[in-house]
């Protein structure tokens, strides 16, 4: 018998390593795919469509609204994103488990869609470094920086409240050995039996 797959949701300020942390996850396991996102934003740097994001403008994104396309949509930094339903659905009925690299809102959602998904909230060590990690990236202004640290404080606010695990990102190999602890735990849990959590 297949094992019930569920949702894992990676949220994180800017910054934190999210993205890096993700990608590195998809490569160690193979029963892990990740949700490919929409989004209303301009690509970045190397970013690549269909492989990063689908990038849409803001009409084909309000249709694929309309037509309740999405698990779970929301407006971050000025800029909308949503992450696929029916490809969602397929891969989980397939016994993989789906990966969300998205923001705090969207991650709620997913838990009010999918009780047994399982929410981790990535963090840098520090303020002072996650700034520097901004900074490093030389995509944004002084302003868009700053709006950005704001920003995290509030993700950080709804992260302790609403997740299921906080995770400080101060070194890539460390964070992912904990991060694919925290994944096989909650299979366990997710599949053993007269266990409620």
């Amino acid at each position: 018998m297949a094992r019930a797959a569920f949702p894992i949701v990676l949220s994180a300020p800017s910054g934190a390593g999210k993205t890096t942390l993700a990608n590195l996850l998809i490569k160690n396991m193979s029963d892990v795919k990740l949700s490919i996102s929409y989004t209303t934003r301009k690509k970045r740097g190397s970013e690549r469509e269909n492989i990063d994001y689908f990038f849409v403008d803001d009409a084909k994104f309000d249709a694929m609204i309309a037509q309740n396309l999405f698990l779970e949509w929301a407006k971050v930094h000025s800029c909308m994103y949503g992450s696929p339903l029916k490809e969602t659905n397929e891969t989980l009925n397939s016994a993989c488990d789906v990966l969300f690299d998205i923001d705090v809102q969207g991650g709620i959602k997913i838990k009010e869609a999918f009780p047994k998904a399982l929410l981790i909230f990535i963090c840098a060590p520090s303020w002072i470094e996650l700034e520097n990690r901004l900074r490093k990236r030389g995509t944004e202004s002084d302003e868009i920086i700053s709006k950005r640290l704001f920003a995290a404080q509030q993700e950080l606010k709804i992260g302790v409240k609403s997740y299921d695990y906080i995770l400080s990102n101060k070194t890539l190999n460390n964070s992912l050995f904990e991060l694919t602890r925290i994944v096989h735990t909650h299979r366990i849990l997710n599949s053993a039996p007269n266990i409620i959590y």
